[in-house]
């Protein structure tokens, strides 16, 4: 018995237990959530309807931002990608999108897609976390500036019925305009359920009776707001609920502040589960988001009392009551925010530095994917860029893979400025493992790719990024054959270009700069500028290709004639002539797939040169019989 529970792993107890605990840990809090709302729906009807006003609510956020993602979220992309030149630009990005979008954990989860994706900079990540927590103060001034004070049930009830109808049409931005409307009138239905519930409440109840005063109060809810905003997973929820019951003075001004503040620190659990399932750059700005809320949120704790006041007197300047709390309560949430942001940008230098020490970069590792990760999410932008980057990693390994097996060195090659020359002089043997490095190098990357790509392929993606996904998929398989296609031409390529062995020597060098020429012309163009990178080059050497094969047969029956060339030798390089001129045309078909011009003009353009030179081409496999 002893020997079959070492077998199957035993634990000692307390390990185990913890494991166990960790396992079930989510399902234990479910447990107690649900039995704690069944608790009080059964203590109080007025606290169902506040529960019901809070579902409606987290319910409206849902909608809007999968409203948003469908209506705009290629917009947002756009300008995500081109906001962050600077840190100005990029925090002015964050406080624009959250104030649009009213959520800034969907902000936080594009910006750490897109900077996992290399898409964007670390600091100009930073800078729309920034702003981002700026641009949700606006929910706290929309709800105590009109969502108290207006019946705004009255224009939920439009909303919803409009939007419900445009939810059930087929085209992509109608649905999103529905769920946009849906989402608001979700919201607003919500403001004014938990509005009703604690004016109810209030009545048969009062919360002021559990207020704290002094710093036993600021500690305890503060962490009260940083839990009530971890498990709604929204700041704006929160926000929601103790502004209403301030101003249903179900809980004291005071106590409302440490609310906010612990609504701040909350709000980064979404971008720390975000950032756990990205790369080494999603992490970093993950933590980066963590610091400046706790760095926030700390020095408003300090500083509470001068704050107040500051509170206070721009309150007074701009005509805020004097028992307006719920108003002052947004001024208060705005000012300290603005304050973390003050604090922390002079601070941007150190604070790179210290997130690039602490979440160091993983070492190279050229046979394991680099950019495909979970934490890309579903944005289209961020799946094909980091599927283009892997791409380039594994044409890398290609390329590497490929000049080694016919005895030559890339880097030889695009330093070269006789590549004639270069390839002639390359004599000495490299030695290698083709196969095992194959699969180290390129097959471990290919099949990456693909099961990206599968899992991608189920997304709700517009109909040009999934065709452009397809494109980069194939363009992966065109490189594997290119490398297949070497492995066949290796052991001749040996025995022929170590040393001269005159004629099969020298048309092997040709069939070696054939592809030398094509690898030198790939790195040239993936070095250019989109603006100044062309592909029509690619259908310009497929026309050559065809030509050469021709002259590549002439040539060896000349050679044959002559009795430069023995039969077994000019039928060995028939052959490998083949398999070169299909590794050649593999490297074209990847090429022109990944370096596609996005620009359709440019691209029909070149579409109709493809057909043309395709109608007017010979035959390639003719050409060499």
């Amino acid at each position: 018995m002893q020997t079959h529970e070492r077998a199957c792993g035993a634990w000692p107890l307390p390990f185990g237990s913890v494991r166990a605990m960790t396992r079930h840990a989510p399902h234990i809090r479910l447990g107690l959530i649900l039995s704690l709302l069944a608790l009080s729906f059964w203590q109080s009807r007025d606290f169902q309807q506040i529960a019901a006003g809070i579902a409606l609510f987290l319910l409206g956020m849902v909608m809007l931002e999968d409203g948003f993602k469908g209506l705009a979220g290629s917009v947002l992309e756009r300008l995500l990608a081109r906001a962050t030149a600077s840190l100005p630009r990029a925090m002015a990005f964050g406080v624009l999108s959250t104030s649009i979008t009213q959520s800034s954990s969907l902000v936080s989860v594009i910006a750490i897609s897109f900077l996992s994706a290399g898409l964007i900079s670390l600091q100009g990540g930073l800078g729309i976390i920034f702003g981002a927590n700026l641009g949700t103060t606006t929910g706290a001034w929309l709800i105590a500036g009109v969502g108290l004070k207006v019946d705004i049930a009255v224009y939920a009830m439009p909303m919803l019925a409009f939007g419900a109808v445009l939810l059930f049409q087929t085209g992509p931005a109608l649905r999103g305009a529905g769920q946009v409307l849906l989402g608001i009138g979700l919201v607003f239905l919500g403001i004014a359920f938990i509005k009703n519930g604690f004016d109810a409440f209030s009545a048969g109840f009062d919360l002021t009776t559990f207020a704290l005063a002094g710093l036993a109060g600021l500690a305890v809810y503060t962490l009260l707001g940083a839990a009530a905003t971890v498990v709604m997973q929204s700041s704006h929820a929160t926000m929601l609920l103790v502004i209403t019951a301030l101003a249903s003075g179900q809980i004291g001004y005071d106590n409302a502040l440490a609310v906010a503040i612990g609504a701040n620190i909350g709000t980064t659990v979404t971008a720390l589960i975000g950032g756990a399932s990205s790369n080494y750059q999603g992490r970093r700005l993950a933590l980066g988001h963590l610091i400046f809320n706790a760095a926030t949120a700390l020095t408003a704790l300090a500083l509470i009392v001068p704050l107040r006041m500051t509170v206070d007197w721009i309150s007074d300047i701009l005509g805020i009551g004097a028992q307006d709390y719920a108003l002052r309560l947004a001024v208060f949430h705005t000012l300290f925010n603005c304050l973390g942001i003050a604090l922390m940008v002079p601070l941007m230098g150190r604070l790179l530095q210290f997130l690039e020490r602490r979440v160091a970069a993983p070492a190279s590792d050229v046979s394991q994917p680099r950019f495909l990760n979970a934490g890309l999410g579903t944005f289209p932008a961020t799946i094909l860029t980091a599927l283009r980057n892997e791409l380039r990693h594994l044409h890398d390994n290609a390329a590497g893979l490929i000049c080694a097996g016919l005895n030559l060195r890339l880097d030889d090659l695009t330093r070269s400025k006789d590549l004639g020359l270069t390839v002639a002089r390359a004599r000495d043997p490299i030695g290698l493992d083709f196969d095992r490095r194959y699969r180290d190098k390129v097959k471990n990357l290919h099949v990456a790719i693909l099961a990206f790509c599968t899992r991608k392929a189920v997304l709700p993606l517009p109909p040009a990024a999934m065709t452009q996904m397809q494109e980069l998929r194939d363009a992966a398989h065109a490189l594997v054959r290119a490398v297949k296609a070497v492995k066949h031409m290796r052991p001749n390529t040996q025995r022929f270009t170590t040393s001269d062995r005159g004629k099969v020597t020298e048309l092997y060098d040709g069939l070696r700069l054939e592809i030398a020429h094509v690898l030198v012309e790939i790195a040239r163009l993936d070095a250019a500028t989109p603006e100044d990178r062309s592909t029509l080059w690619i259908e310009a050497e497929r026309t050559v290709l065809a030509q050469r094969g021709h002259t590549t047969s002439r040539a060896v029956e000349t050679a044959l004639q002559q009795g430069a060339l023995s039969p077994a030798d000019a039928t060995s390089f028939l052959n490998d002539a083949g398999y070169a001129f299909e590794a050649v045309r593999a490297l074209l078909d990847a090429a022109h797939l990944t370096y596609r011009p996005e620009n359709l003009a440019e691209a029909e353009i070149e579409r109709l040169l493809e057909s043309d030179a395709e109608d007017h081409s010979p035959d390639d496999n003719n050409a060499l019989s």
